[in-house]
């Protein structure tokens, strides 16, 4: 059995629909599925504001690339463009962690790059995981007391199922 934590964003269109397309295109698998945030955009931050959330998801004979995989043709579904790194998307799906794997492969990075440092993963994160670890790294608990969650706001008033 792999288990994988997916990080879900989009900033352009109907975000809230293109992160049920997310959940929809992993409802099989679904382990849990955190509330929805509203956060600045991090990067490029002159463009819209993201929804962001996490699921877990868990499935036999899928791996970290299987999940990469599953989580580039969601966005594809979703209509994504890559014009600039960083810049506004209909969905990101980011494949965050995979059994607590760690790859320096440069097209499946794990952890997923900056997750550390990004309270738009951590604070839903930890919504569905309270005892999160990012692997080599830490605690999530702990990573995200460093860090500012001012522009982390929790949207109620949004469900993703």
């Amino acid at each position: 059995m792999s288990r994988a934590v997916l990080s879900l964003g989009s900033n352009l269109g109907d975000r809230l629909a293109h992160l049920r397309s997310a959940v929809t295109a992993f409802a099989d698998e679904l382990v849990a599925v955190s509330p929805v945030y509203e956060t600045a955009a991090w990067g490029v931050t002159d463009q819209p504001d993201f929804l962001n959330a996490v699921v877990v998801v868990a499935a036999d004979g899928v791996d970290g690339w299987g999940w990469l995989r599953r989580g580039q043709a969601a966005e594809d579904a979703a209509g994504r463009v890559r014009e600039r790194r960083w810049g506004p998307r209909t969905l990101d799906v980011d494949v965050v962690t995979v059994d607590g794997v760690t790859s320096d492969h440069p097209e499946l990075l794990l952890p997923h790059p900056g997750t550390a440092e990004r309270a738009t993963v951590l604070v839903p994160w930890l919504d569905v995981e309270p005892d999160a670890v990012v692997p080599g790294v830490g605690p999530a608990r702990d990573l995200l007391a460093g860090l500012d969650t001012s522009g982390v706001r929790r949207r109620d008033d949004l469900e993703l199922r």
